[in-house]
């Protein structure tokens, strides 16, 4: 069955990040969830989204075709559900589309269209971007058995010392004269990944492919570095999404950071409020800062976004996509995409600029900046300009 996964409500709840990518091409536990669906044997699994963002993230279209909300991660209730759907079917949960058997080629995400069945199971699935570190213990777990189930790790360096047996690396992974314990959590090393020496993980961990942990290195669960990342100094409860940098030291907790994003040494996010209260956090669809039921929350950063040395971030912020942070004292707590500053004042990135600096890092990581990622920027840059005029 080709499976279509589609950007639900919950696509604005998840901004800045799916200002550049799907809902389900957002990375939690150690897979994204268009790859989580993709490993449990349909025949194709691919995206429907957002009109400028689909020359990068193309639908694979049938005759016949199975719609999923992005949002939700396949659990074996879920999976089942859907499998079981036929022509003309849909799963709907409080008038919500969960899932549709489209046997008309129609790609229709209404409900009306289709002959509905209640699904009253309780959905996996993330409704606001902090969920992605709320809940990524829960979805590490579920992807280090879909990945190990049935495998043999790979040998790593007897210099390290591993606590537990809930440990797997892949093939060219590399660690050295480090510490793991899996006891709170499973630890898993992609291909071609690097710990180096005297780094501390606390599990759950997941580090991608060609991604390395710097020297002494203090990293608690439950974190994920995504492919082609360096990081270091301390990380407690975040998400990495990929390509991006926070090699140095410096603290990052409780949060989110795009791709290509890049921290400078010696920065610091605050994950808790002084007076111990629940944190708020900015909400694009609502414009203002909402509750968010945590009393730890930390950063949550947009692709290409960078910040200087010693940047401090207070807690419960937002910046957006291609925005460079710097300068002493804490920024506002919501920092528009293409912003130029910090505490001192903001301007704003003009798009050729933030093109051109886009266009060097990605080279560096042997990607380039096509025309297609030329126009996502220049799409998003017109689409957030009201939040750098208000």
């Amino acid at each position: 069955m080709n499976v279509i996964l589609f950007d639900d409500s919950r696509r604005n709840h998840l901004l800045p990040l799916t200002f550049t990518r799907p809902v389900a091409e957002l990375r939690i536990g150690i897979l994204t969830i268009r790859e989580k669906w993709d490993r449990h044997g349909f025949g194709s699994v691919s995206c429907l989204t957002q009109d400028y963002l689909k020359h990068k993230f193309p639908s694979r279209r049938f005759m016949e075709n199975m719609l999923v909300a992005g949002s939700i991660l396949p659990e074996p209730e879920i999976l089942a559900a859907v499998r079981n759907l036929t022509k003309g079917q849909a799963l709907v949960q409080n008038g919500e589309l969960i899932a549709a058997y489209d046997a008309e080629n129609s790609l229709s995400v209404n409900p009306k269209h289709y002959t509905s069945i209640e699904y009253t199971t309780p959905l996996f699935r993330i409704n606001h971007v902090w969920d992605i570190f709320s809940h990524n213990a829960r979805a590490l777990e579920h992807d280090f058995t879909l990945l190990t189930a049935g495998r043999v790790s790979a040998e790593i360096d007897s210099s390290n010392t591993l606590i537990g047996d809930r440990f797997f690396a892949e093939e060219g992974a590399t660690a050295y004269c480090s510490s793991f314990n899996t006891l709170s959590g499973p630890i898993y090393l992609g291909k071609n990944s690097e710990v180096w020496e005297g780094s501390m993980i606390r599990g759950g961990f997941a580090l991608g492919e060609e991604s390395a942990v710097k020297l002494g290195t203090k990293i608690y669960g439950a974190t994920t570095v995504g492919p082609h990342s360096r990081v270091g100094g301390e990380i407690s409860n975040s998400v990495i999404q990929g390509y991006s940098n926070k090699g140095h030291d410096g603290f990052l907790g409780n949060s989110v950071l795009g791709e290509w994003c890049n921290i400078g040494a010696d920065s610091n996010n605050s994950n808790l409020k002084n007076n111990y209260s629940e944190v708020k956090l900015w909400s694009y669809p609502e414009e203002k800062m909402i509750h968010t039921g945590l009393q730890f929350c930390g950063l949550i950063m947009g692709d290409h976004s960078k910040c200087g040395i010693n940047t401090m971030f207070n807690t419960g912020t937002v910046v957006g996509v291609s925005a460079n942070i710097f300068g002493a004292g804490f920024p506002k707590n919501f920092i528009p995409s293409f912003s130029w500053g910090g505490p001192q004042g903001i301007t704003d990135y003009h798009l050729d600029k933030a093109s051109e600096t886009a266009a060097r890092v990605m080279e560096r990581r042997h990607k380039a900046f096509d025309s297609i990622e030329s126009q996502i920027l220049a799409d998003v840059y017109d689409l957030t300009r009201q939040y750098r005029q208000g």
